[in-house]
């Protein structure tokens, strides 16, 4: 039954990465100049900051304006998948930074972060853009704009705290993984979410449960996740997101495979 469950996901995979190359190929390379130049000029006003009391706050706001810019590039990919692939990456890159920087000056954050991801009964993220992981960039390229529909849901309301990620067909659920998660505020203000999948449902009927590890073998043998999975877990730790930020609309990260990634908030599926 296991080898069915890797030809099955292997199957997913060929549809995932020839449509994702097809996107990726296609992606319109359009108003990458703006919002670098704007970048590069806020980068260079927060980095000519002084530590006098006025400058201070003229950095602060600088950091706000450039996060809010992000957020904007971010919500506009979001809703109408159109935005240029680089500035979209470009976003993400500038939203991490200095997020980070807010993290370290106001741990609370760490704290909204997760009830906006997880909260208030649980949340779910459709998947909308990702860079895929470094091993996926280097048979693919970027894949971009995700070509079918990919969820993970969080609801810290569970004991222990509940994801589940799901991969459709249309809107059918052709698999779904389910297992828990752990959220910490490192002291560089990376948000860790680490993870394990304890289970896996197929075609939404077959229910299999995983052993300790096996889903990080899994994902590695057929693509769908990254192969350092395998040596964290040989190592004794767990996959993990480095998490970016989470809203009522949308939420960011990079995985553990190096790869950054976009969804959009839908309805709680759990």
């Amino acid at each position: 039954r296991r080898m069915l469950l890797r030809l099955f996901l292997l199957s997913i995979l060929c549809v995932c990465d020839v449509t994702g190359a097809f996107q990726n190929h296609l992606s319109v390379q359009v108003g990458r100049t703006t919002y670098t130049n704007d970048r590069a000029r806020m980068m260079r006003t927060t980095s000519s900051s002084s530590s006098s009391s006025s400058n201070l706050a003229s950095s602060t706001a600088s950091v706000d304006t450039t996060i809010d810019d992000a957020m904007s590039v971010l919500y506009r990919a979001a809703e109408s998948k159109s935005e240029d692939g680089d500035t979209v990456v470009a976003a993400l890159l500038d939203l991490e930074k200095l997020m980070r920087q807010k993290n370290k000056e106001d741990p609370k954050l760490a704290d909204d972060t997760l009830e906006a991801l997880a909260g208030n009964g649980g949340g779910s993220w459709q998947l909308v853009f990702t860079t895929g992981t470094i091993d996926t960039q280097k048979k693919t390229g970027r894949i971009n704009y995700f070509p079918i529909k990919a969820t993970q849901s969080f609801n810290k309301g569970e004991d222990p705290w509940l994801i589940e990620n799901g991969i459709y067909l249309g809107n059918f659920p052709v698999v779904k993984f389910k297992g828990d998660f752990d959220w910490t505020l490192q002291k560089t203000g990376v948000l860790k979410l680490t993870f394990d999948f304890t289970a896996i449902k197929l075609l939404n009927f077959f229910d299999i449960q995983l052993k300790a590890g096996e889903a990080a073998s899994l994902g590695a043998k057929t693509g769908l996740g990254s192969e350092g999975n395998v040596e964290l877990e040989k190592r004794g730790k767990r996959a993990f997101f480095n998490w970016i930020s989470a809203d009522d609309k949308i939420a960011t990260a990079r995985g553990g495979g190096g790869g950054l990634a976009l969804w959009k908030r839908v309805e709680y599926e759990g």
